[in-house]
């Protein structure tokens, strides 16, 4: 599936909140930097944790919310 897709998919499980998006990728993409389990199925070697990031949220592996 193409990034734009992926992108789309995303930004639909936010009601298209782009910065809550951006938001969410960049707080996963450090986790994963700092060594969590990525919960879809990439190499982490192969792969930017951003991209990671953006994969599990448009599947809904990741679940993003706002605050407060």
């Amino acid at each position: 599936m193409r990034l734009e897709q992926i992108t789309a998919q995303a930004l639909e499980r936010v009601d298209h909140d782009r910065y809550l998006l951006a938001k969410a990728i960049g707080k996963r993409a450090e986790e994963l930097n700092n060594g969590a389990v990525p919960l879809v199925d990439m190499d982490v070697k192969k792969n930017q944790p951003t991209d990671i990031a953006l994969f599990e949220i448009a599947e809904g592996k990741l679940i993003v919310t706002r605050e407060g």
